[in-house]
């Protein structure tokens, strides 16, 4: 465990990588000072308070290393597998094979933050017919077009059908400049009809049998793609051993939510919280060091709640978090208004739920794909945030909305409505986009009213 936890400053950091170096702390290859990440033009790491544990340190230079790892990984004679709007299912496949690694090129959307737009990704975007109307997701196209900020895949497959409008125009665009896409649907997943057989998916859905079975045959076609790009064939044990790997991670993500929402004194701060839970994603290109790094953040997390101390005030008001946001530096903003996130919801919870281990492992996939928050209605949304306030004990709920994301339009006030009937506890939205400088005063001041809000609601 590290000394008193805190929130520090990247300045600060460089102190606190020295003293980690004397005491002889373990750092991977890919280790070393967060401030060398500046040289690499993220300058958003200036301005965002880190929290100051050597696990927090592994977790950054994880996150920040990943196009190293890509290029390393094409270097070493390995397939590049794009999975696109694919949260969480295709990359489980993927990892499975000896000689693919898949990554998430969606996440291009943070660029334009961690870079402060210097990167100019969204201009490129402009001038591609993608304007500011469309989900910052579009920094994707700009990505592609100049190759700087990952290496181009071997292969793109991408979700559509019951996703985002926005995101799926996108992927069209792309192919339309010429990178061939493997486009696999995914329906709007219903209840089943009278006389239909149903089935239970993980994190608590249903659906019709009929529609696991037309997932399932989806994917299949994407087993065969990367059979053949991978050039071996992938059974069911090597599968299933996939599977099991997956789930590590999200049983160490599981207890490190239920550890960072329910402690009494908040043992991590919600920045880091984000990042870890977004490795579920695509493992960060590495599935192993993944379970390494998550290792490492939960001990450490175990270990202060252990000793009763934390890195916030015992009375900081408990906030619900729905949507990732696109500029960062607004997780650290709502902790300094004195407010903590209990419970989050960032479009992809089917990918921290464990996946089926008791049945085909093609079958528990396409379940897994089926339970994806965004393919179905925003009421059975709101129906397992409700779920999740109530188990985490959250005060009020913060919808960051995404600006021009199709999905943004309305579920906010389907949310918000479906929460306050139920709770009775104040729900706000705010719109991020991917640099809040000129709005932050804004921002601030709506944060500060909420945590207001709870601590009066507090002693009525």
């Amino acid at each position: 465990m590290s000394d008193m936890p805190k929130r520090i400053t990247l300045a600060q950091w460089d102190l606190r990588y020295e003293q980690l170096q004397k005491a002889g702390t373990y750092q991977p290859d890919y280790g070393g000072p967060l401030s060398r990440h500046l040289d690499d033009g993220d300058q958003r790491l200036l301005k965002l308070r880190f929290d100051n544990s050597a696990a927090a340190l592994r977790l950054w230079n994880f996150l920040l290393t990943e196009e190293d790892r890509l290029r390393a990984a094409r270097t070493a004679g390995k397939k590049i597998i794009g999975t696109m709007k694919d949260l969480g299912t295709v990359p489980v496949m993927a990892y499975s094979f000896d000689n693919l690694v898949a990554f998430y090129p969606d996440g291009a959307w943070w660029i334009p933050c961690v870079m402060e737009l210097s990167a100019g990704l969204l201009s490129i975007a402009d001038s591609l017919g993608i304007d500011e109307s469309f989900c910052p997701v579009r920094a994707m196209l700009g990505a592609f077009v100049t190759g700087a900020h990952f290496p181009i895949p071997d292969r793109l497959i991408c979700s559509v059908g019951a996703t985002c409008d926005d995101f799926s125009a996108i992927a069209q665009r792309l192919e339309g400049l010429g990178h061939s896409i493997l486009f696999w649907e995914i329906p709007h997943r219903r209840k089943a009809e009278p006389g239909e057989e149903a089935v239970n998916l993980p994190g608590g859905f249903s659906a019709p049998k009929c529609q696991v079975e037309f997932v399932k045959s989806e994917l299949q076609r994407i087993k065969t793609a990367l059979e053949e790009t991978a050039g071996e064939k992938l059974d069911a044990d090597k599968l299933s051993a996939g599977i099991k790997e997956a789930n590590q991670v999200r049983t160490y993500l599981a207890e490190l939510r239920r550890l960072a929402f329910t402690a009494e004194l908040c043992p991590i701060p919600a920045l880091e919280m984000l990042i870890a839970e977004m490795l579920a994603i695509h493992f960060c290109s590495d599935r192993q060091e993944t379970i390494e790094v998550l290792k490492e953040l939960l001990d450490e997390v175990k270990a202060r709640v252990k000793a009763g101390i934390g890195i916030l005030d015992a009375d900081a008001a408990k906030v619900f978090w729905v949507n990732p946001v696109a500029d960062l530096q607004v997780m650290n903003l709502l902790e300094d208004c004195g407010g903590r996130v209990c419970g989050t919801e960032y479009l992809f919870t089917h990918a921290l739920d464990a996946i089926p281990e008791d049945i085909p492992p093609l079958e528990a996939l396409a379940q897994m794909a089926l339970a994806d928050p965004m393919v179905g209605s925003s009421t059975e949304r709101a129906q397992r945030i409700c779920a999740d306030i109530h188990r985490f004990g959250a005060e009020a709920v913060l919808i960051s909305r995404i600006p021009g994301a199709s999905h943004c339009a309305l579920e906010g006030e389907v949310i918000s409505e479906i929460v306050q009937e139920k709770f009775d506890i104040p729900v706000i939205e705010i719109e991020v986009p991917p640099v809040t400088d000129s709005m932050r005063p804004t921002v601030r001041t709506r944060m500060e009213a909420l945590v207001e809000t709870i601590k009066a609601r507090r002693i009525r």
